[in-house]
């Protein structure tokens, strides 16, 4: 950046808040993945096809922007999708920043996936003991 005498804007600041957010939509499923697996042995087959899949709904390899304007909030219901785009206004900028409803959106199933994914890892951790 020195090199280059580029000098990053005021909405890489925000990027910290957004990489908390990443680790909250990761963290939810996963401690529920990770109960699962106790559970069911074999689950961990499923594993690898789901982050495949995940990896191809979310905009990893394209902008949102691309998504017809009436599926965007349909769209939104991936977690993901917020977090992806925050990192990328964040670091590339530009005019425009997250699509605000969908953002909401994303928060909020963040928050649900957060929540069903510590009760269910607390309610089956009482039995992890007999099924190791």
């Amino acid at each position: 950046m020195i090199f280059y005498q580029f000098a990053p804007g005021w909405p890489i600041l925000l990027l910290p808040a957004f990489i908390i957010l990443a680790l909250l939509a990761s963290l939810g499923p996963g401690l529920w993945i990770t109960a699962l697996n106790v559970k069911y042995r074999d689950f961990r087959y499923i594993i690898p096809f789901v982050v495949q899949f995940g990896l191809y709904i979310s905009p990893v390899g394209f902008s949102s922007k691309v998504v017809p304007e009436q599926w965007r909030l349909l769209y939104s219901l991936n977690p993901m999708v917020g977090v992806i785009d925050g990192f990328r206004w964040c670091i590339l900028g530009g005019d425009s920043p997250v699509y605000m409803p969908g953002f909401l959106l994303s928060l909020a199933i963040i928050a649900f996936f957060l929540w069903l994914g510590v009760s269910r890892f607390r309610k089956m951790e009482k039995t992890f003991a007999d099924l190791i």
